[in-house]
């Protein structure tokens, strides 16, 4: 069996894009030109590697298990080109990095320090959603990613980088604002604006309802903290959100924390890497950066819980 590497890029860019088309514009080629290469690989390997769905071209069973190791050849070959430019200036170099949304309140920070120390290294910051995560992880599309609970089923290199404690917020006027040891049974009949199921945040909300008892329901739900934020502000219910999130509504006293029983819930914020994927010096200082300042960055916000 004889496969090029430049029938994987072809590979890969159709997978990616679904569209022979749109992958002949992507590699300057032309689409007859593709569907060639894509017919010989089919022809090498003796599997159907496509399959038409109506104006989709997708992976079949055969090409899904190939896509997986393409994906690591693919990453190994662009960290050889990144190593190899790098030599030329050590002092240079591109890092992805993709970060849950919760996360911006501290990442944001860390990258503008890092960025004044290593102004010749370009960041490309990446926030988004635990799914999206999951799936560039898998596909290994990010260098770093900075996510709460590591996804199970990947073979992956995570490490803890600092707490990151869920915690019960009200609006300042509400009734047990100010009360001591709060039963969980007390908030039960609340109303809840929460995170959307998927999310990391939901996960945990739901599990420690379930482990103190109870069945978790919201009233309203939603894509953001700062959506959850105003909506208990305005009196729409209680909330249940990160520590870091919260900061200068409490300083504010825009938001109170509610002092409820088996609160705050504590996660933890993890750096990952997924097995195989080569940092380059530029990615691998980052992550140092980032390390180090999270003890930092942990003292400060442990503050507002006394």
């Amino acid at each position: 069996m004889h496969i090029s590497f430049r029938q994987i890029q072809i590979f890969q860019t159709v997978a990616q894009t679904e569209n022979f088309t749109r992958a002949a514009e992507l590699l300057h080629m032309t689409q007859p030109a593709i569907s060639m290469q894509v017919k010989q690989l089919e022809e090498n390997v003796g599997l159907s590697l496509f399959e038409r769905q109506g104006k989709r071209i997708v992976l079949t069973a055969a090409g899904r298990a190939m896509h997986t190791y393409t994906c690591e050849i693919a990453a190994k070959y662009q960290g050889m080109v990144e190593t190899l430019e790098e030599l030329k200036d050590v002092h240079q170099g591109v890092i992805n990095v993709s970060a849950a949304n919760t996360s911006i309140y501290f990442i944001t920070r860390m990258l503008a320090g890092f960025s004044q120390q290593n102004e010749g290294i370009t960041v490309s910051l990446n926030i988004t959603n635990r799914k999206t995560l999951v799936e560039q992880l898998q596909n290994y599309e990010a260098d770093l990613v900075v996510m709460g609970e590591p996804p199970s089923n990947l073979d992956l290199h995570s490490q803890r980088l600092m707490c990151n404690p869920l915690v019960l917020i009200a609006p300042a006027n509400h009734p047990l604002a100010g009360q001591k040891d709060i039963p969980v049974s007390a908030i039960i009949g609340e109303k809840f604006v929460v995170r959307e199921p998927g999310s990391g945040t939901r996960a945990a909300i739901e599990r420690f309802f379930a482990e103190h008892g109870h069945t978790f329901t919201s009233t309203l739900e939603m894509g953001s903290n700062e959506s959850i934020k105003y909506s208990v502000i305005a009196g729409l219910g209680l909330g249940i959100v990160s520590l870091h999130s919260i900061k200068l509504e409490l300083e504010t006293k825009s938001l109170v924390l509610l002092d409820v029983e088996g609160f705050p819930i504590q996660r933890y914020w993890h750096i990952i890497t997924r097995e195989g994927k080569w940092l380059s010096p530029a990615a691998q200082a980052f992550k140092e950066y980032v390390i180090a300042e999270a003890a930092n960055y942990s003292q400060d916000y442990q503050q507002l819980l006394l």
